[in-house]
């Protein structure tokens, strides 16, 4: 990891320098959370937000005919390649 030195402004404000962004990829508006400690303050970046949540999945994945039982729900898969053989058959 790159090491670089910088200065605090009279604003409280810091610049990041570029080879410490590029190495973490953090681009302009990537959130950060501040951990301050005895010995200094670590930055991390938040996780980023897509815009989605579980609750907005609910329906997402539509099934065509009578419901499921849990039971037929729960029972093992045999997947079947393009090439027409079990997996792991060959």
């Amino acid at each position: 990891m790159p090491v670089a030195t910088t200065t605090l402004s009279s604003k409280g404000q810091i610049v990041i320098p570029k080879e410490i962004r590029d190495a973490l990829h953090w681009e302009a508006g990537t959130r950060l959370t501040l951990v301050s400690s005895a010995s200094g303050v670590t930055l991390k970046a938040m996780p980023k937000e897509t815009g989605r949540r579980f609750a907005d999945l609910i329906g997402s994945l539509k099934h065509e005919g009578p419901p499921l039982s849990t039971e037929e729900l729960c029972r093992p898969v045999d997947h079947v390649r393009d090439d027409g053989d079990a997996e792991g058959q060959g």
